[in-house]
């Protein structure tokens, strides 16, 4: 297991938990190129809990991947995105049905932002009452967006049932949302809908099909 973590590249999605509270709600920090890793928090187990998600800056607009957990951030993002890049977002991807990943899909869609779950993920969130996207993808898809193209792919089941991963093969980089943790994480977070039986397998799966990806380590 710890050798299968150690050869995929992953951003991190949730990490320790704090002992002190984020005076900031919201963090944005440069991975490579043109990817930003965003950083947001909530309160899980009576902890201040960050969640990061990834934005790429495009030449036809920005690509984000998953939502701030903060649901008073939603806005602040995008105006921080255009300031930053002066590019607005265009497209939003949500990699599971967690909150930390979806809280902002139906607040992007009203800003006429294209947003984007699998079909098992749709049906998650409509069974748990969460936030929902406009477009549904049936299997892995393949997006060209400006200059950049990724895949997103489902490996299997791990930290949820539905979990994908985005995978950018030109650039080598693998967005692995929640499913990818790091070699020093004590354990693998909220396991409470996860299937942990699976969870190797799984992790084997990306390591197949994405064995040349670099590896970035990013904490708040």
């Amino acid at each position: 297991m710890k050798t299968i973590i150690l050869t995929i590249a992953f951003i991190f999605s949730l990490t320790h938990i704090s002992g002190q509270a984020e005076k900031a709600k919201l963090k944005i920090t440069h991975l490579t190129g043109n990817f930003y890793i965003y950083t947001t928090y909530n309160t899980y187990q009576e902890s201040q809990v960050p969640a990061n998600g990834m934005y790429l800056v495009t030449n036809d607009g920005v690509v984000m991947f998953d939502t701030p957990w903060d649901t008073t951030q939603f806005q602040p993002l995008l105006d921080s995105i255009k300031f930053k890049h002066n590019k607005i977002v265009v497209m939003s991807i949500a990699t599971h049905w967690h909150s930390d990943k979806t809280a902002g899909l139906e607040y992007y869609r009203q800003q006429g932002i294209k947003t984007y779950t699998t079909i098992l993920t749709d049906e998650f969130s409509k069974k748990n009452n969460h936030k929902r996207a406009e477009f549904l993808m049936a299997k892995d898809t393949v997006f060209n967006i400006g200059q950049y193209a990724f895949e997103t792919y489902y490996p299997g089941e791990g930290h949820t049932v539905d979990n994908i991963v985005i995978w950018f093969e030109k650039e080598k980089i693998l967005y692995g949302g929640c499913l990818i943790k790091g070699v020093d994480d004590k354990n693998l977070g909220n396991l409470s809908d996860a299937n942990v039986t699976a969870y190797a397998s799984t992790l084997k799966k990306v390591q197949k099909k994405m064995p040349e990806t670099k590896v970035y380590y990013h904490r708040t």
